[in-house]
């Protein structure tokens, strides 16, 4: 295609392409735990088919973008006395993610933690169901994190000719590499339950980032403060700290 004569287009699909495995790191962690449920042998056939659709999800989102964009415009306004903000579609789909994430990682934890065995004993009954239900969480997670990365690709693309196509090529790229990298980091994070846990932990503290960040576009103020964005560069550098910690404690468990 002639699009990709142009330099600036190779470089726009390059680095928007690194950017859309980076954020996808997180979609794997979580997929990693839901297809955790399953039996050994239907794993990696859930992880491939969720992947699969969600890129065609993903696609579908890219050529309905002028939709998206124009969700910044205001949905719905609130205006009480310790609380004020004014919610558009793009705010409210961050902030249901937000409550989605924290609800089903504190879930995970507390069945993990106080129901340890339970999910074993009814694995073959529920199989067929699980299946199911988890090729749908695949799908609403990537449905919520493409929001974000989305975004991120229309602000890298935007005045690049021939954009959408760019920015269809680095999903698709972005995916493939998601599918060859999701089942072995699976069964490593399966075969081991604190980096489950710590897993779990990230999408908690994912969970409040995409609720500050629907704060902040709603430019909603709480007691007079107004609500701002949390870096991202923060929840990188805690999410990196913690796994070397938690790498250095396993090379230690080793080792005794």
């Amino acid at each position: 295609m002639e699009v990709f004569l142009n330099p600036d287009a190779w470089i726009a699909l390059l680095t928007l392409t690194f950017l859309e495995i980076i954020l996808g790191i997180d979609n794997i962690i979580f997929i990693s735990i839901v297809t955790g449920k399953l039996p050994v042998e239907k794993r990696k056939k859930a992880t491939q088919i969720g992947l699969f659709l969600a890129m065609f999800m993903r696609i579908a989102l890219l050529f309905g973008i002028t939709l998206l964009i124009a969700m910044k415009e205001p949905f719905f306004s609130v205006n009480w006395a310790w609380f004020s903000a004014e919610f558009t579609g793009q705010a409210m789909i961050l902030f249901l993610g937000g409550l989605f994430l924290i609800y089903k990682s504190t879930k995970e934890i507390h069945e993990k933690v106080d129901h340890k065995g339970e999910e074993e004993k009814n694995l073959k009954t529920t199989a067929a169901k699980s299946f199911g239900n988890v090729i749908f969480q695949i799908l609403l997670i990537d449905l919520i994190f493409s929001v974000d990365s989305i975004l991120t690709a229309v602000g890298m693309t935007n005045g690049v000719p021939g954009a959408l196509y760019i920015m269809v090529t680095a999903v698709v790229i972005s995916v493939g590499v998601m599918m060859l990298f999701a089942v072995p980091v699976g069964n490593f994070v399966n075969q081991n339950p604190s980096i489950q846990i710590l897993g779990l932990a990230f999408l908690i503290l994912i969970g409040f980032m995409l609720i500050t960040e629907s704060m902040h576009l709603s430019n909603a103020s709480l007691v007079g403060e107004h609500v701002g964005a949390v870096p991202k560069g923060y929840l990188y550098f805690a999410i990196a700290f913690s796994l070397v910690v938690e790498f250095l404690n396993m090379k230690m468990r080793k080792k005794n």
